[in-house]
């Protein structure tokens, strides 16, 4: 017989929130759920550029965990909105520092999924000592293969319909860099083209990481506010691979040795193909990795979510 799936505790509200001014015009809201002085964690969101929602508090035990969410710069009820000055995944990962130091901890788990594991392995590898444990999913080490796996060539093929609709703003001549074509319209100074081309954008995401059509999860991303600060930071953060070296995130795994973790990742995730989770975990033997059948990208997906807080309760000590 087998157990059953896993899914999420119910519905919490924060016990408390707040703005932190993380310099550069930045401020960053967070929110903090569960019980103060438990197990500390922190949720890193997707995107970039995705933001918290409700939902992702309910990932956590919340008689064991004590976790900051927090919306990363420029998105979310963080200010300004969609802003990119000063905008990098090493701002960021400096901004999850300041948030460790206003939680008064040593240590936190660090749970990640989609960018939010680049982001997460970003962190632990900058600051190792700092990372009691790691719960990844949708593994995403930002290569440029896997930039044009998703953008150029590849999802274009499983998805041809969708690709249309994500090609149609851009003009033929330039859809051999569509990164690039995105890039000039949303930063341009149209602003009806400025919000086609990120309602087109956001769309591509929403209806590719879901291993069946989910329309009332997808038509959430074409949201204007939503869209434009979730096209803007991500077209951004992906056109500058992150700031990172090509292989960065995989080269640097052996820094990742002492941490335990867990990596859970779709056997069919579209927009972040199973290969890097797979080489991940070859260079990272500490982790469990789980990979998931009959699964896409989100983290909704009911065998990914099993695992997920399959892995939340195990490091909280909880069987």
């Amino acid at each position: 017989m087998t157990d059953t799936l896993r899914t999420f505790y119910p519905e919490i509200e924060p016990y408390e929130t707040g703005m932190l001014d993380v310099g550069d015009g930045h401020s960053v809201y967070w929110e903090r759920v569960g019980t103060k002085g438990a197990k500390p964690a922190v949720f890193l969101h997707g995107g970039p550029g995705g933001g918290i929602g409700p939902t992702q508090r309910r990932l956590f035990d919340p008689a064991l965990y004590d976790v900051i969410l927090f919306d990363q710069r420029g998105c979310g009820k963080s200010t300004p909105n969609a802003s990119l000055e000063a905008n990098t995944t090493w701002h960021l990962v400096a901004d999850i520092e300041r948030l460790r130091v206003l939680m008064g901890v040593e240590q936190w788990l660090v749970f990640g999924g989609s960018w939010g594991s680049t982001l997460a392995l970003a962190y632990a590898e900058t600051h190792p000592e700092r990372v009691s444990e790691l719960v990844l999913r949708g593994i995403y080490t930002l290569t440029k293969a896997e930039l044009d796996w998703y953008y150029q060539f590849g999802v274009s093929e499983m998805f041809p319909d969708k690709f249309e609709r994500f090609q149609a703003p851009i003009p033929e001549g330039e859809r051999h860099e569509m990164m690039a074509a995105y890039r000039r319209r949303l930063t341009g100074e149209d602003r009806d083209e400025q919000l086609a081309c990120a309602r087109a954008w956001s769309l591509w995401e929403g209806e590719t990481i879901t291993l069946l059509p989910n329309p009332a999860y997808s038509s959430s991303f074409e949201e204007d506010q939503y869209a434009l600060a979730f096209a803007r930071i991500e077209n951004h953060y992906f056109v500058h691979a992150g700031w990172l070296e090509e292989g960065q995130l995989l080269r640097d795994a052996h820094k990742l040795q002492d941490i335990p973790g867990t990596i859970i990742h779709g056997r069919y995730d579209m927009p972040c193909p199973a290969k890097y989770a797979w080489d991940l975990a070859k260079a990272w033997p500490k982790a469990d990795f789980h990979l998931i059948e009959g699964a896409g990208h989100a983290y909704l997906e009911p065998g990914i979510l099993d695992q997920l807080i399959r892995a939340t309760d195990r490091f909280a000590g909880k069987n």
